[in-house]
């Protein structure tokens, strides 16, 4: 049966993905973590071909390598591995604006939370890929990890953890494809969406440019089952939410 695995499964993005996930898939095993309890709203009596599963975890390499054993243990085929966990703010800092007000508690933060924790995740869990199967590995990036696409400057946190995350994803890439020829890994601009880490901003966003989470995720879900469209991009791919490739 295909595994697919939700990562920062509380956030907005994510709850929408699986939603898309339980209307797109007629079969598989799908898997949500996160630090909280996840409410489904997932009656597994309506399609017996699709279950679920909730992991509370604090993302510690010892509490995802037991998700990872556990999961081992029932011999699942890994579709997806999709990872939301995000920082841009929080109640005492905003993102910054000018060279002093980079805080380093909150440059830690964003690094652990955008590029540590990720890449983590793919750590431990990769170890649940199989060199037969076709999998994609995909975290959600930032335009503004784009270090060519950056005229504006600011936000020194969040686009240094960002532009983290991208080197990250194509270092591990490298290496999985040594391993795992079918792995594809990919890093997703979803454009500005209308959850909690761009409330603040959306008074600035022009008109039909504030997406909701089910749009971000369909998309997303589209994008990654395109398997031609998979094959012709590079691993890592980094795109936007319409398909198109960012410069790094």
């Amino acid at each position: 049966m295909q595994l697919f695995i939700l990562c920062g499964a509380s956030s907005e993005i994510a709850k929408a993905y699986f939603t898309t996930l339980k209307k797109q898939i007629s079969r598989g095993h799908i898997v949500t973590i996160s630090r909280n309890k996840f409410n489904a709203n997932f009656d597994e009596t309506s399609n017996n071909e699709i279950s679920h599963q909730h992991f509370t975890t604090d993302y510690s390499e010892q509490s995802l390598g037991e998700i990872a054993k556990e999961l081992a243990s029932s011999q699942y085929d890994l579709a997806q591995l999709m990872i939301f966990n995000g920082l841009l703010h929080d109640p005492a800092n905003a993102p910054e604006r000018k060279l002093e007000q980079i805080s380093e508690q909150h440059f830690i933060n964003s690094m652990h939370t955008n590029a540590l924790l990720p890449i983590r995740c793919v750590t431990l869990l990769s170890t649940l890929l199989k060199p037969q199967v076709a999998t994609v590995i995909c975290a959600l990036s930032a335009r503004v990890g784009s270090i060519s696409d950056n005229n504006l400057g600011g936000w020194y946190s969040y686009r240094a953890s960002k532009a983290a995350l991208n080197m990250l994803f194509k270092s591990a890439a490298i290496e999985l494809s040594r391993r795992y020829k079918q792995c594809h890994c990919v890093l997703f601009h979803p454009g500005t969406t209308d959850t909690p880490l761009s409330k603040p901003f959306q008074a600035n966003v022009p008109e039909g440019k504030l997406f909701t989470p089910e749009f971000v995720a369909e998309q997303l879900y589209s994008l990654i089952s395109d398997a031609d469209y998979l094959q012709q991009s590079p691993s890592p791919a980094y795109f936007d939410w319409q398909g198109k490739p960012i410069d790094w």
